[in-house]
């Protein structure tokens, strides 16, 4: 198995808004206000390089933008494969925190939206052992058009794919079978417990498995605090603990979990190990504002 990952998912500037108490409508509030490269695929690909992996990572930015996001990605440790867009804007994310730590989202995908096949060439998948996509690139019509040509050229040559999906506010959107419609087959599903829950229409974690393991040969939940699980169609497998750390923001957290666990996959490590791999990388962003690492 080749040890390079191709990730492909949004680029993002992240606004994070920390208010120093409860937002009060027609008034002032101070506040904490960050600038944060972001975006789900972004924060992947970052915290892959972070982990030490091979990652080339293909999105779509404003065109004048491009020379700074290949800078940074490279900086990174990410090979970056980067579309600049001449009518949209890069994408934007203002994050409003609560004091738990809680987050809620207001989203420009600007550039993203406009993702093409003529972005994602069968060419990447050269050498690489394992396609990850968020399911944020599936949810408009235009990327999720690209990217199904990707996992399709993907699962022609035999490469595994791995799909993150995301977002419950997309699922809820537009339902769960037209979701996993969209996705096909799939070896790696990445999905935390709310997204588990609205996928199958299950509250246990067994029958979770079971039935995402109908169509994705490996199904993780992450469980945030509570640690990760991972499954396939028999049921559960492997389940561990997380450890208590004090929780700064959870932006990225899902992110550095799923490049924890594919750096410890792609070193050949078993399930166990990248499981502990993927539950450190989510207990490492938790600690820190933004969501890639400092």
């Amino acid at each position: 198995m080749s040890t390079r990952v191709l990730v492909v998912g949004d680029v993002m500037t992240d606004i994070i808004v920390r208010p120093e108490g409860p937002i009060v409508p027609g008034s002032d509030r101070r506040a904490e206000i960050r600038n944060r490269p972001g975006g789900s695929g972004a924060n992947q690909a970052v915290w892959l390089g972070a982990a030490g992996a091979n990652v080339l990572f293909a999105a779509r930015v404003g065109a004048a933008d491009r020379p700074m996001y290949e800078n940074y990605f490279r900086g990174q440790g990410v090979v970056p494969a980067l579309a600049g867009d001449r009518d949209l804007p890069s994408g934007v994310l203002v994050t409003i925190l609560d004091p738990s730590g809680e987050r809620s989202f207001l989203t420009d995908r600007g550039a993203n939206l406009n993702l093409s096949p003529g972005d994602l060439p069968d060419s990447l998948l050269e050498g690489v052992g394992l396609v990850l996509v968020s399911g944020y690139s599936l949810f408009a019509p235009g990327p999720r058009e690209a990217v199904q040509r990707l996992l399709q050229s993907a699962r022609t040559r035999n490469v595994p794919v791995a799909i993150d999906p995301a977002s419950t506010g997309f699922l809820e959107e537009v339902g769960p079978a037209v979701f996993l419609g969209w996705a096909g087959q799939g070896a790696w599903l990445f999905a935390n417990e709310s997204e588990a829950e609205l996928l199958t229409g299950e509250a246990d974690f067994d029958a979770q498995m079971q039935a995402l393991g109908r169509q994705f040969s490996h199904v993780v939940i992450k469980r945030g605090q509570f640690g990760a699980a991972l499954g396939d169609r028999h049921g559960l497998r492997l389940s561990q603990p997380a450890p208590i750390v004090k929780v700064i923001d959870t932006t990225g957290a899902g992110d550095a979990f799923a490049a924890g666990f594919v750096a410890a996959l792609l070193r050949g490590e078993d399930h166990e190990a990248c499981l502990s791999a993927g539950i450190a990388g989510g207990a490492k962003a938790v600690q820190a504002m933004g969501g890639q690492p400092g």
